[in-house]
């Protein structure tokens, strides 16, 4: 999971409620730089047992450069809540609830420049949105540390942890569990440990996700089909991002997928699954270069 570097907003981002034709949803709002021109907005969508805050470090940068950028928590996901059935959180739910958000931003900061942006499994919702909906109101899309089908066999171990257990187990119980496995791993030196406000979020985070949401995206993550020969025929200027070295798709996997897509391709050095939070500047640099280059087309 995304570790952001603080929690502090900065002064030019505020947490609230996106309205939209499916609901209300906790988004972080990040207002551009009055200083420089405006080049559009964003919005950004989190990845599996994420939220809105994995995006935290990127906001500075990227209102800085000139947009808009509103990271969402989604459906089920920390302060968004969600009904408690599996049925709510199938992918095509999701991705109409993508669609919805990004109507509602256009609406509300009057652009036709918005580009969309997911993070790991918030890549395939994305995807999928894009499938259904079609490339608008969006001006590109940027898939980052999201693979073209399930992730690997390896990480599908832990994932499968969500399947199995959370139907028969309360989140705190689940959650000590979870530290126990970090606790033994840190020993190993395979993880560091986290400072005690953030670990103090993360459980926040976790407790107030909606466990019917992680069974329900844990199943996706392992049986997501390639469909990235679909997405190659949608006319949308496309991004993949990732960091050197990644555990639920492998790098090689991901040059691959760009290659197919005739994507641009961005790999973030010293960053691994979570550049976003790894390795913020460059990734933010990665990305204004990206939509600043296709806004000016």
């Amino acid at each position: 999971m995304s570790r952001p570097s603080a929690l502090e907003l900065p002064g030019n981002v505020s947490a609230r409620r996106l309205e939209t034709a499916r609901g209300s949803f906790a988004v972080l709002d990040g207002a551009p730089d009055p200083q420089v021109p405006y080049r559009g907005a964003a919005l950004l969508v989190p990845g599996f047992t994420g939220s809105k805050e994995d995006f935290l470090d990127l906001l500075a940068p990227l209102t800085a450069a000139g947009f808009r950028v509103v990271a969402v928590d989604g459906r089920g996901q920390h302060e968004s809540g969600g009904p408690r059935s599996e049925a709510a959180y199938a992918q095509a739910e999701l991705a109409a609830d993508v669609t919805a958000q990004g109507a509602a931003v256009a609406e509300e900061y009057a652009t036709g420049r918005l580009h969309v942006l997911g993070h790991s499994l918030g890549g395939h919702i994305v995807r999928a949105a894009v499938l259904a909906d079609g490339p608008e109101p969006w001006a590109s899309l940027t898939l980052m540390s999201s693979g073209p089908a399930a992730v690997t066999e390896a990480q599908q171990v832990r994932t499968r942890m969500a399947v199995d257990f959370l139907p028969t187990t309360d989140m705190e119980t689940a959650w000590q569990v979870m530290r126990s496995m970090d606790a033994e791993n840190a020993a190993d030196g395979a993880v560091s440990a986290a400072p005690a406000w953030l670990d103090e979020f993360l459980h926040r985070r976790w407790v107030s996700t909606v466990p019917e949401q992680l069974i329900a995206t844990a199943r996706q993550l392992m049986t997501e089909p390639d469909r990235v020969g679909e997405l190659a025929t949608v006319p949308l200027p496309k991004l993949v991002l990732s960091g050197e070295v990644d555990y639920a798709w492998p790098v090689p996997w991901l040059d691959e997928m760009a290659v197919r897509l005739g994507a641009r391709r961005v790999v973030v050095k010293g960053a691994e699954h979570s550049p976003n939070a790894e390795r913020p500047a460059e990734t933010a640099a990665a990305l204004v270069a990206f939509w600043t280059s296709v806004t000016e087309e």
